[in-house]
């Protein structure tokens, strides 16, 4: 078997669960980086195709910063299991306005 490091992992970077959406607020997406100011820019320059380009998903609304990519993947799962209620209640419970948290970057 080979190491975290022959794969890649590393525990020495932050890794990101974020939702984002579209000016409106009314698509949801939710990813997994490590490198959260990066991504926001690619998703707001249209870099990303698919989804977030399609529905002009580019405003971050949450996110959680985890040690771990193994954290980081299993917060995402479990969050993409979940409702569109329960995500926005997730979101209102840091960012009740819906501000484009980008600018914390």
């Amino acid at each position: 078997m080979s190491s975290r490091a022959e794969r890649g992992i590393s525990y020495f970077m932050d890794y990101f669960v974020y939702i984002a959406t579209n000016k409106i607020n009314t698509v949801l997406y939710t990813g997994i980086t490590n490198n959260l100011k990066k991504r926001i820019y690619e998703h707001k320059n249209k870099l990303i195709k698919g989804f977030t380009e399609r529905y002009n998903v580019n405003k971050l609304v949450f996110y959680e910063k985890f040690n771990s990519p193994f954290e980081a993947i299993t917060a995402e799962k479990r969050i993409k299991g979940w409702s569109r209620g329960k995500k926005i209640n997730l979101i209102k419970a840091k960012n009740p306005e819906f501000k484009d948290l980008n600018k914390e970057f």
